[in-house]
C-alpha cells in the first residue's frame, strides 16, 4: 500500500481502531457495557497489529440490561454483574496510551466520542484523541453506495461478518479490516495521499464533556 501509510505524519501515528456496546436508558446517555481497542501501526504500507483491549463493563445500578439488548448483543446482566465500572476500566485502557502520537478510529465515530467524553475524568488521554469516522470515508470514497451501515461496507467489500457481530472485539476486528480496504482503494483512487487529506474527509475533533449537571503505573499496550 502507498499514499497515506507511507506519508511520514501518519506513520509517527498508532491507530486505535474502538468500539463500544451500551445501554441507551430513557432521558439519558448511553452507558458502555463492552469496550475493544485494536492498535495498529503502519509499517512497510501495511497496518500491523500492536496491541489490543478488551473488557465488559458494569453499568450503573439503576440501568436494566433489557431483552432487547441481549437480543442484540448477547451480553447479560449476570454477565456484567462481576465486572468493573466504567470509571476503572477506561482509566485501565487509558493507562496504555504511553507512546503518542494517536489516532481513534470508529464506525460512526461521534457515539465513541460521545463515551469517551462522559468518562473523560477517567481517560484523560483518550479523550483528548483525534478520531477518524469510516462512515465518513467509505461517503468520501464510495459516494451513492446507498448504505453506510458496517454490515453494509463489510458485504461490499466481500469481509465476513464475524458469527458474534455486536460484541466489541468483533466489530473492532472487521472495522479495522474495513480501515485498511477503505485506505487502499483510497490510496490507489488518489483521494488520500496525506494524513490531512483523511482529516478533511473524515476526521473529528475531541468531543468535550457536558458541564455537571447536563448530563448524568501499568505496562504500555499500544
Amino acid at each position: 500500500m502507498t499514499g497515506v501509510l507511507r506519508d511520514p505524519s501518519f506513520t509517527r501515528l498508532t491507530v486505535v481502531v474502538i468500539d463500544f456496546e451500551g445501554l441507551t436508558p430513557t432521558g439519558r446517555p448511553a452507558e458502555p457495557t463492552e469496550v475493544a481497542a485494536l492498535a495498529l501501526r503502519p509499517e512497510r504500507g501495511r497496518l500491523v497489529e500492536v496491541g489490543r483491549f478488551e473488557s465488559l463493563i458494569r453499568p450503573p445500578a439503576d440501568v436494566p440490561v433489557t431483552a432487547r439488548d441481549v437480543a442484540q448483543t448477547g451480553i447479560t446482566a449476570a454477565m456484567l454483574a462481576g465486572a468493573d465500572p466504567a470509571a476503572a476500566i477506561m482509566a485501565h485502557l487509558d493507562a496504555h496510551l504511553t507512546a503518542p502520537p494517536y489516532r481513534l478510529v470508529a464506525h460512526h465515530a461521534p457515539t465513541e466520542a460521545g463515551m469517551i467524553a462522559r468518562q473523560a475524568a477517567h481517560c484523560p488521554r483518550l479523550a483528548a484523541t483525534p478520531l477518524l469516522d469510516t462512515i465518513r470515508l467509505a461517503r468520501a470514497l464510495l459516494p451513492g453506495l446507498g448504505s453506510y451501515r458496517l454490515d453494509h461496507l463489510l458485504a461490499h467489500y466481500g469481509i465476513a461478518r464475524p458469527a458474534d457481530r455486536h460484541r466489541a472485539m468483533p466489530d473492532v476486528t472487521v472495522t479495522a479490516q474495513l480501515l485498511e480496504r477503505l485506505l487502499t482503494d483510497g490510496c490507489a483512487a488518489g483521494r488520500w495521499r496525506i494524513l490531512l487529506d483523511l482529516d478533511a474527509a473524515a476526521g473529528l475533533p475531541p468531543k468535550h464533556p457536558a458541564p455537571r449537571g447536563t448530563e448524568p503505573q501499568q505496562h504500555a499496550l499500544f
